[in-house]
């Protein structure tokens, strides 16, 4: 049996769906309720990873655990301590998702620095293990869907300085492949789009997708910070800014593991908005 910690996100939704859709038996795992689209024959449980003995009882018959810890707001998790509870269970493989920080931002507190312990943590679990680092999400773009519905209008910083974004649906496919199959093991795969794409470009295929113009402006740095700073921890809005604003090389390379996994290219950020447009309209 297959556990999705995660499951009612962009990347535990599409995952649980993968997964039941291959005929295996799913658990989904999240803090709330079942979601309504929950395929039928999936279980579902509640647990709070920040208490992780409210995992144990999803993984009974459990062999193999997608680990999302939430992101910015799961830094202040014990997975050692989840992993614990997960091995006790008779998990014996585990998929975590981590970022792509981990390789391009080391030293970041929010990026780099907790997620490196996050995949020491998973290691040295004695767990057979995967390591997905995508990079930043297409789904981001949600963030924006009030404003385009209500105004037609996009704003973000940096407008012309582009990242290959990748669609969170890919991840999925990718993380239901490396919980399938032992070949994937030990392996860490750096997930990002077919092609760098820039907030104006994803404000355009947005009104493409609407088949209405959608406006764009552009934030000043200090414009954005106020912002995200209202739903993000400081260290992470600034480790944030960085990278949109002045991406690495390394940030910018289009990486092959999607290919490699799949084999077929990633989805481009385009595709992304003609299935998610019903949010924006």
């Amino acid at each position: 049996m297959f556990v999705v910690t995660g499951a009612t996100g962009n990347v535990g939704r599409p995952l649980v769906r993968a997964l039941a859709e291959a005929g295996e038996r799913v658990t989904a795992v999240s803090r709330g309720p079942a979601p309504a689209d929950l395929p039928q024959g999936t279980g579902h449980a509640r647990a709070d990873l920040a208490v992780p003995q409210t995992l144990r009882p999803a993984l009974d018959g459990a062999e193999t655990l997608f680990l999302h810890d939430g992101g910015a707001g799961g830094h202040g998790l014990d997975l050692r301590a989840v992993l614990d509870v997960a091995r006790t269970a008779g998990v014996r493989r585990v998929v975590l998702l981590s970022s792509q920080g981990v390789a391009t931002r080391p030293e970041s507190p929010s990026h780099g620095v907790v997620m490196r312990a996050t995949e020491d943590a998973v290691r040295e679990s004695g767990l057979a293990w995967t390591i997905l680092r995508p990079g930043g999400f297409a789904s981001n773009a949600y963030a924006w869907a009030d404003s385009v519905r209500a105004e037609r209008t996009v704003a973000a910083p940096f407008g012309d300085v582009g990242l290959p974004v990748i669609d969170p649906a890919d991840i999925a496919e990718v993380a239901a492949v490396a919980l399938r199959k032992d070949e994937h093991t030990g392996r860490v795969y750096e997930l990002n789009g077919p092609e760098v794409v820039t907030p104006r470009q994803q404000a355009e295929a947005i009104g493409a997708a609407l088949g209405e113009p959608v406006r764009f402006v552009e934030l000043t740095r200090e414009q954005a910070y106020a912002r995200m700073t209202t739903f993000m921890p400081e260290p992470v809005v600034e480790a944030t800014l960085a990278v949109l604003g002045e991406p690495t090389p390394a940030e910018l390379r289009l990486s092959p593991d999607v290919e490699r996994v799949l084999g077929r290219a990633p989805r481009p950020f385009t595709e992304w908005a003609d299935r998610n447009i019903a949010a924006f309209r």
